[in-house]
């Protein structure tokens, strides 16, 4: 990432090649961040075995490459498995951290976003590791995602209690209409 002209950006479906980079960005996240509740890095054959399980399943999972360098990543997955949700979607984004703030995150939702909309879900949930994540909170926001509410010190890592913060919008015509049979 120079300070140079924009360089182009390709979102596209993962492929196996793109997994050791998507264990990399994770894993820091898992380390370093909130994101993930999770305390110790998956291995890369626990990153494939969960991407599998979710383009199985049928939902889109994308990655931004640059350079030809996954840069960033985003997946829905099923909200709850219980079949009435099964109109609703969890998305989850993660960015390498040296294409953090270059608009990555808005392209892999807006991508998201269609790609989930085109396959007739109807809503999407984030769900926020902490209530001080303001950036994640604001992004989600300006993405059309309004807050639905807070679970409060419901985990535990870093030494504190951590909110979950729910986040939801509509796709398509969302509950104005019911579904397609």
């Amino acid at each position: 990432m120079n300070g140079g002209a924009p360089e182009p950006i390709e979102i596209r479906d993962v492929i196996d090649d793109d997994l050791a980079a998507i264990q990399a960005i994770y894993g820091f996240q898992v380390v370093h961040g909130v994101s993930s509740w999770e305390e110790q890095p998956p291995d890369l054959a626990e990153i494939r075995r969960r991407r599998d399980a979710i383009v199985q399943a049928g939902y889109p999972y994308r990655v931004a490459v640059g350079q030809g360098q996954v840069l960033g990543y985003a997946y829905a997955s099923a909200y709850r498995p219980r079949p009435a949700y099964r109109y609703t979607v969890e998305n989850s984004i993660y960015i390498a951290e040296q294409a953090q703030r270059l608009g990555l995150g808005r392209r892999l939702l807006d991508d998201l976003i269609n790609q989930c909309t085109a396959r007739g879900y109807r809503q999407m949930i984030a769900v926020i590791g902490d209530s001080h994540n303001a950036m994640s909170i604001d992004f989600h926001r300006k993405m059309g995602f309004r807050a639905t509410g807070t679970i409060d010190a419901i985990g535990y890592k870093f030494g504190r209690w951590l909110d979950s913060v729910v986040m939801q919008r509509a796709l398509g015509p969302g509950s104005d209409s019911p579904p397609d049979a």
